[in-house]
């Protein structure tokens, strides 16, 4: 290495790295399960059903004094953990990570009926950009209890054979008022009605027993024979549209993944396939799956809530008896995994270059998140920043320095402030995303294979 090299850094590369054939193959393998995790997994009541799988087939189990565990809060949160062969008190390695994405919801009373057109009322869930949420091919998913406590599923756009939904817009003949108006003024949230049927219900033969609504009865009717459900239920459900079919590899060269759902599923993807690939680590492993990140972290399943305190309460009480849970917290070490911007080639205007992450670079660290002067950021400690950067760069792990955009353009947060508070290292880090938050998300596949070595570095360090 020469002087230069040693004094200068310059970001490399991750397909530099991984070059060998053993690399190429295990890459496109795990592709190919982001892929079809993705388009399995549309929504965090489906991550959990996923996760609970894969780590009760690898032998956890749901009680929290053994040495592999696991605890579900209303199927869209979750805690694992496996025992390392130092005490807990001496720290653990945790990796946190949210399973929720932006989409659009179904309000609790959605259908109504308009020009011969039934329709579903909604409010959108997290930070979009309303346009580019019409005239896409939209999927129905989500949970509907019944008055005696029945639980019924719906899923409906994502079998080829099945129906779609969508959000119609205005053509641009009819468009001029909007096009003059600022974005934010453009698009009504009000107007984000989803089609959901056109026929009518021919109802009786007499005209008095024919429905005031008939294209809205036929919706309910079809509604009814498929899942045995009536109007009444949605106020007891949890209905989401997100976009219908299954995640892509992008580009000739199928090197980027896109899809829907990348924030922050990514990030839960590679933390479970680290966790499940270190078996015999020195410290313990926690992995943690929230809900509710992108609208504040709120409620029962959020990182704001004590879900995590009484799963390590109980931890402590079965691994460790006796010792304060102070002690415990203090010493933990946790990544805050979460995706950031990706510079895009035709905005680098919102981005500062020295800092700003790249696709293919491997994955990114935000030492800082937050907006204007950093507010409610973590703000990671460089003695930590070190000792991370040690164990990345003896593994060869490719890895990068990044921000969200320039200073005062924007900003984001993450949970690491709510790990934070308990006194722990934290530090945000994942892989770059280009087009966030909208409904195809790009990643690329060298990304997620380093991001996913990275944790399991972590988790065995």
């Amino acid at each position: 290495m020469s002087k230069k090299d040693e004094l200068v850094y310059e970001p490399k590369s991750a397909w530099e790295v991984y070059t060998s054939k053993k690399d190429t193959k295990a890459m496109d393998a795990m592709a190919k399960r982001y892929v079809d995790f993705l388009s399995t997994c549309k929504t965090e009541r489906l991550v959990m059903d996923y996760v609970r799988k894969k780590v009760k087939k690898a032998g956890f189990v749901d009680d929290l004094k053994a040495p592999l565990a696991y605890r579900f809060n209303r199927n869209k949160t979750c805690f694992l953990a496996r025992k390392g062969r130092r005490p807990l008190s001496e720290g653990f390695r945790l990796i946190g990570a949210h399973a929720d994405c932006p989409r659009i919801d179904f309000k609790q009373r959605p259908f109504y009926e308009d020009l011969d057109l039934a329709l579903a009322k909604t409010h959108y869930y997290g930070g979009i950009r309303k346009y580019q949420w019409l005239t896409i091919p939209l999927a129905l998913h989500g949970t509907v209890v019944k008055k005696d406590g029945t639980e019924v599923t719906i899923c409906i756009g994502e079998d080829p054979a099945d129906p779609v939904f969508t959000i119609t817009d205005l053509l641009p003949h009819l468009a001029y008022k909007e096009v003059t108006k600022k974005v934010g003024d453009a698009f009504d949230a009000e107007k984000l009605n989803i089609i959901m049927g056109h026929s009518p219900s021919m109802g009786g033969k007499k005209d008095e027993d024919k429905a005031k609504d008939p294209t809205k009865l036929k919706m309910l009717e079809l509604l009814n024979k498929k899942y045995g459900i009536t109007e009444a239920d949605f106020f007891s459900a949890e209905i989401q549209a997100v976009p219908a079919g299954p995640a892509r590899f992008v580009g000739l060269d199928e090197s980027i993944i896109g899809s829907y759902g990348q924030d922050d599923r990514s990030s839960v993807f590679c933390g479970l396939e680290a966790l499940l690939a270190e078996e015999d680590p020195e410290y313990a492993q926690i992995v943690l799956f929230w809900d509710k990140e992108e609208i504040g972290s709120d409620g029962a399943t959020g990182a704001k809530s004590y879900f995590f305190e009484y799963c390590m309460e109980e931890l402590v009480d079965a691994w460790e008896p006796g010792v304060r849970m102070s002690k415990v917290f203090m010493n933990g070490s946790v990544l805050s995994a979460d995706v950031s911007a990706a510079m895009d080639p035709d905005h680098k205007d919102v981005y500062e270059p020295l800092n700003a992450a790249r696709l293919g670079y491997g994955p990114c660290f935000n030492k800082f998140t937050g907006h204007r002067g950093k507010v409610g950021a973590n703000d990671a400690h460089p003695d930590y920043i070190g000792w991370l950067r040690n164990i990345f760069d003896n593994a060869g792990i490719p890895w990068h320095m990044s921000e969200l955009g320039r200073v005062d353009v924007g900003g984001g947060g993450t949970v690491a402030k709510f790990l934070a508070v308990y006194g722990m290292d934290v530090i945000d880090v994942g892989v770059p995303v280009l087009s966030m938050h909208s409904p195809f998300e790009l990643a690329s596949k060298v990304d997620i294979y380093a991001c996913t070595l990275a944790f399991r570095e972590f988790l065995k360090n």
